[in-house]
């Protein structure tokens, strides 16, 4: 392993995911670069050192630099983490491609989505347009503030060269980050990215005031949906029932902090999804992972009742009581 003052790290995203891995690396003393999209916003990071839309009351070390400088946070760079939301992934991707990235760096996505238009993972996405990188993704059960707040935490990192697992299990891990490894990338990918969608089916349920067995089933059904389709996209069957699997989409779909969990409350209590996301500043991802999620049933022919249900009701302008009843009148089966 790279000693901390000789290995190099940016963090592209500075929402509460990428503020929080930020943080937790420049405590283990790695120089740390955080970028962010926005001008004006890392203008008021740089005053105020508290990251006050995405992750309140944390303040960020004065050691961490905070640019909008894409060359800046390149440069000289060991490892680059990607913490931006999936469908503007590639955007700022095709920003790097044209300009001098290092082709020995560490590039690691931690970001949880399936790109809309190609359909394709975010690890997809970044071999496309960055060529034969070095790559790993991230995923887990991680709640942004409850890693910030140093409550134990565990995530897995997958890639198919061994060596880069382990290299970054090393540099993340802490008495309070447990970090497992995996070489099933699609696996690990599909699990973080399509719980987000059965999240919103959790938070529908909440918001219809229906109780434990409703949400148990949407769990269990939902893992099966996911299953399904990861197995028919290459992924390990075994991989759904770890920590990007199961771990993240219990997490995902009790949490009263998990973004998908609450959109779908929302629109449990009768609110349109443009009115929920008006008064959202963070994105859940779950929303754009639907529609692709959808697309990807039909691609397959992957049976996906949920899935479909959740896109009929953000889509389509299903009401969430018609999707529940088209779900509980469905033809019998076998479990």
């Amino acid at each position: 392993m790279i000693k901390p003052k000789k290995f190099k790290i940016s963090v592209f995203g500075d929402g509460g995911w990428g503020t929080t891995l930020a943080i937790l690396l420049h405590d283990k003393g790695y120089p740390v670069t955080l970028w962010g999209a926005f001008p004006d916003y890392v203008t008021e990071l740089n005053k105020t050192r508290i990251n006050s839309k995405f992750l309140p009351n944390i303040r960020i070390p004065k050691a961490i630099v905070i640019t909008n400088n894409i060359e800046e946070a390149l440069c000289d760079k060991q490892l680059i983490v990607f913490a931006v939301p999936s469908q503007y992934l590639r955007g700022v991707l095709k920003k790097i491609k044209t300009l001098n990235y290092s082709r020995k760096a560490i590039y690691l996505n931690v970001a949880k989505g399936i790109e809309i238009a190609s359909l394709k993972r975010m690890s997809e996405v970044m071999n496309e347009e960055l060529g034969a990188i070095k790559l790993g993704v991230l995923s887990g059960p991680t709640i942004a503030h409850e890693l910030a707040y140093g409550l134990p935490t565990t995530a897995g990192i997958a890639s198919k060269d061994k060596s880069i697992c382990q290299l970054v299990q090393n540099v993340f891990m802490t008495d309070k980050f447990r970090i497992y490894t995996n070489d099933d990338v699609a696996g690990v990918e599909l699990g973080g990215s399509l719980k987000n969608v059965i999240a919103l089916a959790c938070g529908i349920s909440d918001g219809l005031g229906f109780g434990s067995n409703t949400k148990a089933a949407l769990l269990c059904r939902g893992l099966a949906e996911i299953s399904r389709l990861g197995k028919a996209l290459g992924a390990k069957s075994k991989t759904f029932s770890g920590l990007s699997g199961l771990g993240d989409l219990v997490t995902t779909c009790v949490s009263q902090y998990s973004r998908n969990r609450y959109v779908g409350e929302q629109i449990g209590k009768g609110k349109t999804l443009k009115q929920v996301q008006s008064r959202m500043q963070m994105i859940a991802e779950g929303v754009p992972t639907a529609k692709s999620a959808f697309e990807l049933s039909r691609k397959y022919k992957i049976e996906m009742p949920i899935i479909t249900e959740i896109y009929s009701v953000l889509y389509k302008n299903k009401s969430a009581h018609k999707a529940v009843k088209a779900l509980m009148t469905r033809q019998k089966k076998e479990e």
